[in-house]
């Protein structure tokens, strides 16, 4: 009798086992989810790409770029063996040979990464109509209508003014404490050249400084160098004697952070952290970063489809960034300004070149004629100022902001275009 209760127990389970199951064989698991899981990688692009660097990573401005340019590579899923970084090369011939033999070599996109290289890039393009060629900073793709060359930038303008609303929050922070007095409230910036993509980085810096700190004014000295760390330093050091108490910079070089460290002077870097050169004076960097660009045209590049003679990154693509803020120096309530200035910037209720914001020999600006078809002779042709704000990297990609305006003092003006 036990025996017979013990199988009839057995049969039950089994049922109960196959109710559950749903009638499916026990052997045969239940099915999944579409989905694949998220870690599962993406089939890589197949495409050789080449990128051309002015300098190498121990400048900040080409390590932005090359720290990019790998890790568009990666998300793609294209192996190291399949791209090419070339660093140190000159805004001169060399440029035009290094972009033919990547062309030569199989790349099928080529980009380059400073102002001076355009011309040799579109030489380039002219001989390898099948490949294309992306250039950074430039002005002449929208002119020369070449299909397979390209220009991109980003709106850093606004990335800058988000750096400047820091700094004002630190020289405000100053002002109350006592460090400095109202008639003190001078800072200063080290250029490269006075090129419009300088002139417009350091303008719209300064107009998120006085955002904050109305009173103040700034001088400006250049280097005739992107990259001159002895030069940098030497610049930041004359506009510390001068009595400027906040130093930012449009340089590529350690020089003038070192110099702001060994003073004691608070400094806003730009495109990389400069928190271990200085600990005790970096408050924050803004930067392009270049990534979303290079795989939206690695992927065009790959799929044939076509490029944007001019293409402007934005902080809603992921383009325009700020560097973590150092809590050791930034000021209390830093990061809350920056939000509310960002998220305003978003939805368009704050222009950084709003015509009520500045002043040019005293005047508001209604009308200006700037830049935009670049030829040899600089020749303004296009009305850039309505709706009350000047349309910066809007008719164009790279920066035609190229207005002096009041409260900025340059030291020196021989390095231009």
């Amino acid at each position: 009798m036990k025996k017979f209760f013990a199988i009839v127990l057995c049969l039950l389970m089994v049922a109960a086992l196959v109710a559950c199951t749903g009638n499916k064989p026990a052997d045969k698991p239940a099915e999944q989810p579409a989905e694949q899981p998220a870690e599962q990688p993406a089939e890589g692009l197949d495409i050789k790409v080449g990128f051309i660097c002015l300098h190498d990573e121990n400048s900040t401005y080409d390590l932005n770029f090359i720290n990019a340019a790998k890790g568009a590579c990666k998300s793609l899923g294209i192996p190291e063996s399949n791209y090419i970084i070339k660093t140190n090369i000159p805004e001169g011939q060399e440029c035009y040979e290094t972009a033919a033999d990547m062309a030569a070599s199989g790349c099928k996109i080529v980009f380059a990464d400073s102002f001076g290289h355009e011309d040799y890039m579109i030489q380039a393009a002219k001989e390898f109509p099948d490949v294309q060629f992306c250039h950074a900073t430039g002005t002449k793709a929208h002119t020369v209508n070449l299909p397979n060359y390209h220009n991109a930038f980003a709106a850093i303008y606004e990335g800058r003014y988000l750096a400047g609303i820091a700094a004002g929050m630190k020289l405000k922070e100053m002002l109350d404490t006592g460090k400095i007095t109202a008639d003190q409230l001078k800072i200063g910036y080290v250029g490269a050249f006075t090129y419009a993509e300088v002139v417009s980085g350091y303008t719209s810096f300064f107009l998120g400084v006085r955002s904050v700190v109305p009173e103040v004014t700034m001088e400006v000295t250049f280097t005739g160098s992107w990259y001159d760390e002895t030069a940098e330093k030497e610049g930041a050091m004359m506009l510390i004697n001068n009595g400027c108490v906040l130093i930012s910079q449009h340089a590529d070089s350690m020089g003038a952070p070192s110099a702001c460290e060994s003073m004691g002077v608070p400094n806003v870097s730009y495109n990389g952290s400069t928190v271990k050169v200085g600990p005790n004076t970096y408050i924050v960097s803004s930067r392009i970063n270049w990534e979303p660009y290079y795989e939206f045209a690695i992927k065009a590049a790959a799929n044939g489809e076509a490029i944007p003679a001019d293409w402007t990154g934005t902080i809603q693509t992921g383009s325009v960034e700020l560097f973590e803020l150092n809590d050791a120096v930034a000021a209390d309530g830093t990061q809350a300004a920056i939000d509310a200035a960002k998220a305003a910037l978003e939805a368009g209720t704050l222009h950084v070149f709003s015509t009520d914001a500045f002043t040019k020999d005293g005047e508001k600006l209604t009308s200006y004629l700037a830049d935009v078809d670049t030829d040899d002779a600089f020749t303004p042709d296009t009305e850039v100022i309505k709706d009350g704000y000047f349309h910066e990297s809007e008719f164009r990609s790279a920066p035609y902001f190229d207005i002096q305006i009041d409260g900025i003092t340059l030291l020196n003006v021989n390095f231009g275009e």
